[in-house]
């Protein structure tokens, strides 16, 4: 039986961990979430991914029955990385985590890897890799620290501390949180403002963001110009950044063409 299955909602696409009793995940859901992402990524009818699982966890990351079992610590998950998204750096569509329960190791890195973070009220968040004497490799070491302040995310990787949904809304881990009765509704609704913007506008901005973390404005705005970030020239030289003010001087909404 698959562990993940997508469905389609006009342009969004829902892929759902489903992996009872905790969503885990091993090499071969990892696979499964990739190939899912993947269909996200190629296509075009498609322009947002949410991710969400199914019962009490979001996912409880590595599944140690597995490792127990004989699969390597540094297994090779997947093309896109543990969980099949964590090093899909080619991915040129946003995905939000919609984080309905607990997000546990692997499983919070596999929501740090995703461009948005909507939480139910009843999700919580920690890294507990280093209580069992490995480390959070999958992108909790590198992504928590630019979503938290620095000695918070430490002390989290440090000691295993766990985050509630309120701590995540607070320091902006997450920009959305809701009732779990109401979480897809709200990531479908998020998800769908972002599809109505322009789809290489998205590309671009994805592309600036990350590529710029960490640079001030000056070094930011240098790389920016450079010409060394495709997906932006090619938004600059779009039909559709001729459609939008178009459109907009029409009083219509726009149509957008992906050129």
């Amino acid at each position: 039986m698959s562990a993940v299955t997508t469905r389609r909602e006009g342009q969004v696409l829902i892929v759902t961990l489903d992996r009872p009793k905790a969503n885990a995940i091993d090499v071969a859901t990892s696979m499964e979430l990739f190939a899912a992402f993947r269909e996200l990524d190629e296509d075009p009818a498609l322009r947002v991914g949410i991710v969400t699982g199914t019962g009490r966890f979001f996912s409880a990351g590595w599944d140690l029955n597995a490792a127990n079992e004989g699969e390597a610590v540094d297994a090779v998950h997947s093309p896109g990385g543990f969980a099949g998204l964590t090093e899909y750096f080619s991915l040129t569509k946003p995905v939000i985590a919609a984080v309905n329960g607990l997000a546990v190791g692997g499983g919070f890195e596999l929501a740090l890897a995703a461009d948005l973070i909507v939480a139910s009220e009843a999700a919580q968040f920690w890294l507990p890799e280093a209580q069992l004497g490995i480390l959070p490799d999958s992108g909790g070491l590198l992504r928590l620290p630019k979503c938290l302040p620095e000695r918070l995310a430490a002390e989290m990787i440090y000691t295993g501390r766990r985050l509630s949904a309120a701590e995540a809304l607070h320091h902006g881990l997450a920009s959305r949180l809701c009732p779990p009765e109401t979480l897809l509704d709200s990531a479908l609704e998020l998800a769908r403002a972002v599809a109505a913007s322009a789809p290489l506008a998205i590309t671009a901005a994805r592309d600036i963001l990350r590529a710029t973390a960490g640079l001030d404005a000056k070094d930011g705005y240098r790389l920016m110009r450079s010409g060394a970030l495709p997906s932006y020239q090619a938004m600059l030289e779009s039909e559709d950044a001729l459609e939008g003010p178009r459109a907009f001087g029409e009083g219509r909404p726009p149509i957008w063409q992906n050129r």
